[in-house]
């Protein structure tokens, strides 16, 4: 898997009633775009993943 600042991290939900979490990339802390990644979540909270098959990386907006 592999990011760059601004992509939006999806982790999907793995349990029915559970919602899934979305989050902007803020820093990139592996080599060549590889994990870990710092998220910022959309309720504020900021947390270091490691992604799992259960998310997916969709590229942020560029910059024009």
């Amino acid at each position: 898997m592999h990011a760059a600042v601004g992509d939006q991290l999806h982790i999907h939900s793995r349990s029915v009633g559970m919602v899934d979490q979305k989050g902007i990339i803020t820093e990139v802390r592996g080599l060549n775009g590889e994990p870990p990644y710092l998220v910022r979540f959309e309720d504020g909270h900021e947390g270091l993943i490691y992604p799992g098959p259960d998310c997916n990386i969709e590229p942020g907006k560029a910059d024009h």
